[in-house]
């Protein structure tokens, strides 16, 4: 990921408002960010939990999304996975994530949904720089297969947003 500065990150979003992008948090610490081990700038907002932003170079252009997390996480002790890195949480560490679609659909309710980790910390994952909670599952592939799996997982994930269907 190239390193992203406030003013690219606010002109990214293609799933709100000019005025929404700029009252929305950013991440703190931007310069101290370890842009290369990141195949996606993902945050949450602390004052609203439920809101949740990915930036990312798709397909050339940088895009970022809105997304919304649902409120119904019940620890029931079961796990989930993540649907870009493929890392197991239990279920309060993985959350299904919506994304309004762009323009007149997003405003009429229609909405793109996944199950992403909650941390947004996919890239580390993937790098095995961050460890979760979970033992995970023996898995075959190399660190760079599951880069390429991440970015494939969210190119994925973005246009089915951006794309109309």
């Amino acid at each position: 990921m190239i390193a992203l500065t406030e003013s690219e990150i606010r002109a990214s979003f293609v799933n709100c408002s000019q005025g929404e992008a700029k009252r929305l948090r950013v991440p703190l610490g931007l310069a101290d960010t370890a842009w290369d081990t990141l195949d996606f700038l993902g945050w949450r907002d602390p004052g609203a939990p439920a809101a949740a932003y990915v930036v990312t170079q798709w397909r050339g252009t940088l895009t970022g999304l809105v997304m919304r997390l649902s409120t119904d996480r019940r620890a029931t002790g079961r796990q989930n996975m993540c649907a870009l890195c493929h890392t197991v949480h239990s279920t309060t560490d993985v959350a299904l994530m919506v994304a309004p679609r762009p323009g007149a659909a997003g405003r009429a309710g229609n909405t793109v949904g996944t199950y992403l980790c909650t941390d947004l910390a996919c890239s580390l994952y993937a790098r095995h720089l961050k460890r979760p909670d979970r033992v995970q599952p023996v898995e075959t592939l190399t660190t760079e297969k599951r880069i390429e799996r991440v970015q494939a997982n969210l190119d994925t994930f973005v246009r089915r947003v951006v794309e109309a269907s």
